[in-house]
């Protein structure tokens, strides 16, 4: 696909960039999670891309971290369909997500066992990713036969954070906990979609130079996304804007490819893992 035109050519270059961060030992790779990829089926993906190492740190939107706690204690989504009736899913207690189906009776049993989760660990203050880290502890305690993104991150020691923790369901959960001592803090490159991800990821280079850590800007970087930027809005501006911040670095081998993610991410996943290309980075914190 690198040698067609359009978005395919640039779905095909990603590959290319990709492989050679998967390549460089001293490159540690970013993935900015944004959008409602759980839902629309990608956690098998996402988890595939952590278990070959090749995402070291994902930056996740709380929705999609509490739609994969969902998965993991069974509670699940379901095909749907785009045209239907929205007040009459609203009496049946179905919640839409475009063309996924979920049962909003289910999500509050979600967000009761969040809070009682939060209560076991009280007192605690802490970041996002600790908050994470132990929840997947958790869930694997409380369903071993369990499978979610969480839980693959805590076997294979890669650190999830949630800078808008509070702008999910886990944050309901952490409402109702908070009086009983629970506080979460907002924590002081792959791009899926852009929001408070793509930003988080970004001002790493930007508090860098605050201390005088001048760092050059990312050393690569890749962004599926659907948003233009002519628009003015941060999910579709430029790598190339993102320069004259100094949030990535002139020379980086860089590509944004203007496609829903649901289609570019099992494509990009497929080519790397039938690539065979390796990484031989940390060991699993217990065997799969």
């Amino acid at each position: 696909m690198s040698r067609t035109g359009f978005q395919g050519r640039k779905l095909g270059e990603s590959l290319g960039v990709w492989t050679r961060m998967v390549e460089d030992p001293d490159c540690t790779i970013f993935m900015g999670l944004s959008g409602a990829m759980i839902p629309a089926g990608m956690q098998n993906v996402l988890i595939e891309l952590v278990r070959h190492r090749y995402v070291d740190v994902l930056v996740s939107t709380g929705a999609n971290i509490f739609h994969d706690t969902c998965e993991h204690l069974g509670v699940r989504h379901y095909i749907g369909h785009h045209h239907a009736d929205d007040a009459a899913l609203f009496e049946e207690g179905i919640d839409r997500i475009y063309d996924v189906f979920a049962y909003e009776e289910e999500f509050r049993s979600v967000d009761a066992e969040i809070a009682r989760f939060a209560d076991e660990i009280a007192p605690f203050r802490g970041s996002s990713r600790e908050f994470i880290r132990r929840l997947g502890d958790w869930l694997c305690k409380q369903r071993p036969e369990g499978r979610s993104l969480i839980a693959t991150c805590v076997e294979y020691d890669v650190p999830i954070f949630i800078p808008a923790l509070g702008d999910s369901s886990i944050g309901i959960g952490l409402v109702m906990a908070r009086r009983r001592g629970v506080d979460v803090d907002v924590d002081q490159l792959i791009y899926v979609g852009g929001g408070v991800p793509k930003n988080f990821i970004q001002q790493t280079q930007v508090i860098a130079s605050i201390h005088e850590q001048h760092l050059g800007g990312h050393a690569y970087a890749i962004q599926y996304t659907t948003d233009a930027p002519h628009w003015g809005g941060l999910s579709g501006c430029t790598f190339e804007e993102a320069i004259s911040w100094g949030k990535e670095a002139p020379e980086s081998p860089r590509v944004q490819c203007f496609c829903d993610a649901t289609i570019a991410l099992p494509l990009i996943t497929s080519a790397l893992i039938g690539s065979g290309v390796e990484r031989a980075r940390r060991s699993p914190r217990r065997e799969a």
